[in-house]
């Protein structure tokens, strides 16, 4: 087992879904191999416009031939364990290459930068994963829902890996992973709730509004923003029990067993439509927009 690094862009060829399987050529299979059963990083190349750079972590569970595409195959991530960083870690800050192993011995750029696949060192890892997890302004819940929970301060323990079961205890946590998705998936609606269109900040600084998983986590819904939305707590009340939805075209779903109709139409967007992010693969993807429909929407 080893660490990795998987270049992954948002424009990409390849049948790429970064929460759930990481199609790559032959060329790379032993490096993958190399992964299975620990995590990689995502990385998105400086040349891409508006890049997020090192974006989000995971687990590689298998490695597969590409049913679909004769010659390739597929990293299969473990579910549950994609994670977006609350911080998109840059390629190089202040001090430099933040992947140090990219460096070689005259402290130059080497041309392993350019491998789409390539090995992750220990501590490069826990680099990139501690800048894209730490909390300098943290997001806190809203102010009803703010319940102190056991060992979870406002100053955040460093990311640091001793021992293999901290590494997996840590990266696995609920209540680690909430507020990090918290903080992804406000950050990509400016703290606005999708249904209404409301921004509240409360009288702390904080926003009024939850993160939602389309596809609920205990039904293998993901960890990523295109599977979440910003919902005031009315809105996520009734998109949890299935009296709102949307459509793949992001038209707002009203059931109709929704007692007050016209009182629900009042309180959502004018137009019918959800708001969403600026960045298109932020969007609620169509998949899990599906799913909700096909499990939760009371017709």
């Amino acid at each position: 087992m080893g660490f990795g690094v998987f270049i992954h862009r948002s424009d990409s060829i390849y049948d790429d879904s970064p929460a759930e399987r990481y199609q790559f050529p032959p060329q790379y299979l032993r490096r993958v191999e190399a992964c299975i059963g620990d995590w990689i990083v995502y990385y998105e190349p400086r040349k891409i416009d508006e890049t997020r750079g090192y974006f989000a972590m995971a687990r590689v569970e298998q490695v597969i031939p590409d049913p679909k595409a004769p010659g390739m195959y597929l990293a299969l991530i473990e579910p549950g364990s994609y994670l977006d960083f609350a911080n998109p870690v840059p390629f190089s800050d202040d001090d430099g290459v933040v992947e140090r192993g990219l460096l070689n011995d005259e402290g130059r750029i080497s041309g392993r930068a350019q491998s789409a696949v390539r090995a992750l060192s220990a501590s490069d890892f826990g680099r990139i994963a501690n800048l894209g997890l730490r909390e300098d302004t943290p997001v806190l819940p809203r102010v009803g829902d703010a319940v102190p929970m056991p060992g979870l301060h406002e100053e955040q323990v460093p990311f640091t890996f001793e021992q293999t079961r901290e590494r997996i205890s840590y990266l696995s946590s609920r209540i680690v992973r909430d507020r990090v998705f918290r903080r992804t998936v406000l950050r990509a609606y400016g703290e606005r709730c999708a249904m209404t269109g409301l921004r509240l900040i409360n009288g702390s600084g904080r926003a009024e509004v939850d993160a939602a998983h389309i596809r609920p986590v205990e039904k293998n819904g993901p960890d990523i923003v295109s599977n979440g939305l910003a919902l005031s707590g009315t809105a996520h009340w009734m998109f949890d029990r299935g009296l709102i939805s949307l459509s793949d075209n992001l038209e707002i779903l009203i059931s109709r067993r929704v007692n007050d109709q016209e009182g629900v139409r009042t309180l959502i967007n004018k137009d019918g439509h959800a708001r969403t992010p600026h960045r298109t693969l932020e969007r609620p993807h169509p998949h899990f927009l599906q799913w909700h429909r096909d499990h939760c929407f009371k017709q």
